[in-house]
């Protein structure tokens, strides 16, 4: 009782009422008038937890094909279509699962040759690698781009239709960019191996 009196001793009592007597903190808004909104629960939250074998399997499955019917899934992992869905949810609405793609060849599509491009910028400040990485990043010839250590600041893998193709790439592109210093590229002679399936 005295700890609520201390609490609400600063507010501004109603016209007409007497120091209220308080007996549950929930009787507030009548005693004082003022309103007492206890506070929700958080029932969105989900909880993160370790990957179990089960989660695993459904990922390395997905991964191998993403056109796998529901009820092919729960089979596969020894699951009933129910529970076997509320996992796959989970690992999407945790980010686990990013997303559903179909892969293409890319011979079919007349992209026979791939780079591997080397870039050292003039300088490492944080503006000149962010201006470097939103100009590639609308690139479709760039698959893949990352930030290095050592003496290159960037590796790209980039894929053309023919060495004309290439050049102009990198004539119309690449070479137009502020603050590079370098560009080495190296040409793949034959894919030896190549996934997106991580392993699990």
């Amino acid at each position: 009782m005295a700890v609520l009196r201390e609490q609400f001793k600063y507010l501004q009592i109603l016209p007409g009422l007497k120091d209220p007597e308080i007996s549950n903190i929930r009787d507030i808004h009548i005693k004082i008038g003022i309103n007492y909104h206890p506070r929700a629960k958080n029932i969105e939250f989900i909880p993160m937890h370790a990957l179990d074998p089960i989660d695993r399997k459904i990922l390395s499955l997905l991964q191998s094909d993403s056109r796998m019917t529901m009820q092919e899934l729960s089979e596969k992992v020894g699951l009933s279509v129910s529970p076997c869905h509320r996992r796959v949810k989970l690992l999407e609405e945790r980010g686990v699962i990013t997303r559903y793609i179909a892969t293409v060849d890319q011979k079919s599509l007349g992209l026979h040759v791939s780079v591997f491009i080397s870039i050292k910028l003039a300088r490492q400040k944080e503006e000149d690698l962010n201006r470097f990485a939103k100009a590639i990043s609308k690139w479709d010839e760039v698959l893949e781009c990352y930030l290095m250590t050592g003496n290159r600041d960037y590796l790209l893998r980039v894929v053309a239709a023919d060495l004309s193709s290439y050049e102009a790439f990198l004539k119309n592109k690449l070479t137009r960019l502020d603050g590079i210093a370098s560009i080495e590229s190296s040409f793949a002679l034959s894919q030896v191996k190549y996934s997106i399936a991580l392993p699990v």
